[in-house]
Parts: C-alpha cells; structure tokens; sequence
C-alpha cells in the first residue's frame, strides 16, 4: 500500500471544516499543528509590531494514494483555497514508508477496493 501525505495550512477558524471534509473524502485521521505563520505575496500587516491576522494551523493527513486527489481537491473545496486568497493552501508528497497505520489499514484497504 502506498501513501501520500496531504499538508493543508489553513485559517485556525477552518481548522474543523477541513478535518471534516477530509474525512468525508476517505482521510482516517490527522495530525494539527497550531500557530503556524507564514507570508504570501503580500505582507500582512502590523499594529505596532503585533500580526493583525488570525492564526495558521497545519494540517497533517496520510491517505492512500488512490484517494489523496479527492481528499485533496474536497478539502481545497470546502476551504475556498481557489476563490479566495489567502485562505489557505494543500499539497501533497509521496510517503516512502510508514510505521504505526497498522489498526487503519483495514479500514484504508476498504476504502480503496470500494472506490477502485
């Protein structure tokens, strides 16, 4: 079996939307990273050296790869990454290997043979 790696960095708001939505689409779990920060084409801007805009969280998921595009395109759906931007981004990376799926495997294989 092999994976993919979805990281979506998104508004801390969103954060629930777009964990729901991914497991709409075949993800079985996530890792969040809170208080993430980053810069796009525009500054943001400052009030006396303080960030004005709300906090980033990082969003980690690993999904089989035949449904890593659907996870990935819902959960950009569900989050306005295309209409709106500056709402947030995902990406995703092939996983090498994995350790500790072991309990979801079961579940993931399912999925998989469901949608193929």
């Amino acid at each position: 079996m092999h994976f993919k790696l979805i990281i979506a960095l998104v508004d801390e708001r969103q954060t629930k939307d777009i964990m729901l939505a991914a497991r709409e689409a075949g993800a079985t779990g996530a890792t969040v990273v809170g208080a993430a920060r980053g810069e796009g084409l525009e500054p943001k801007k400052t009030f006396f050296g303080m960030n004005l805009e709300a906090q980033r969280d990082m969003l980690m998921f690993i999904v089989e790869e035949h449904l890593s595009r659907q996870v990935l395109e819902h959960i950009a759906a569900i989050g306005g990454f295309e209409d709106n931007p500056g709402s947030g981004l995902a990406f995703q990376l092939d996983v090498e290997d994995t350790i500790g799926l072991r309990s979801q495997i079961e579940v993931i294989s399912e999925e998989v043979e469901e949608e193929i």
